[in-house]
């Protein structure tokens, strides 16, 4: 347990440069006490006592701001920064060394059953308000840039930028020019579709 505790201080110490000594981290980090209290829960949650479980995981909540289903599965040295708003849902398993960021989101679609949420690889890092839906895998050594909207499985070592978000860079090379300009905008482009329908009916009948 000590263990485990100095290695969550020390990847905050790694990973924070405004992390200035250990008992900052120990009584004024949210993200600590989160993950700390996640493992208790889990136990409970592992051990059928799922009323405890969740009373820990709402205690958690009202404290931090940070709220993480005591079923999800999460690996070592987990960094959640900042923290405020962030959602963690039942089947997730996480991987060893991940960084997320405030208002992060791993949820579900209401589509599935079952395995109902996101696997996250090793290393990998979720930025600021980004939502990762469905049970779909993001690959070791992944970057999810603010902001984006992940529908669909990003390969390991890619950079993910959108809504929906699209991989823009894997293996260290760029997949296509990151325009923060001209996003794709889903909407517009099932409207030009409808549209395009619209017309080749409209044609049929007028023949």
């Amino acid at each position: 347990m000590f263990r485990q505790l100095r290695e969550d201080i020390q990847c905050i110490k790694d990973r924070d440069p405004a992390a200035s000594s250990i008992p900052e981290i120990l009584l004024l980090y949210p993200g600590l006490h989160a993950i700390r209290s996640h493992r208790k829960a889990n136990w409970c949650h592992r051990h059928n006592l799922h009323f405890l479980a969740r009373w820990l995981s709402q205690r958690c909540v009202r404290r931090t701001g940070i709220e993480i289903h005591p079923g999800a599965t999460i690996g070592k040295r987990f960094f959640i920064d900042h923290g405020t708003g962030v959602v963690i849902g039942e089947t997730t398993e996480i991987g060893d060394d991940v960084t997320i960021y405030q208002g992060v989101t791993l949820g579900g679609t209401g589509k599935d059953v079952g395995k109902r949420h996101p696997t996250v690889g090793n290393n990998v890092m979720i930025g600021a308000g980004a939502k990762v839906l469905g049970p779909i895998k993001i690959g070791d050594n992944t970057k999810i840039a603010a902001g984006s909207v992940v529908l669909h499985e990003i390969p390991a070592n890619s950079t993910a930028v959108g809504t929906p978000a699209r991989v823009v860079k894997q293996d260290g090379i760029k997949v296509e020019a990151l325009d923060q300009i001209h996003i794709p905008d889903p909407v517009a482009e099932e409207i030009e579709r409808l549209e395009e329908m619209i017309k080749a009916l409209a044609d049929t009948i007028n023949r």
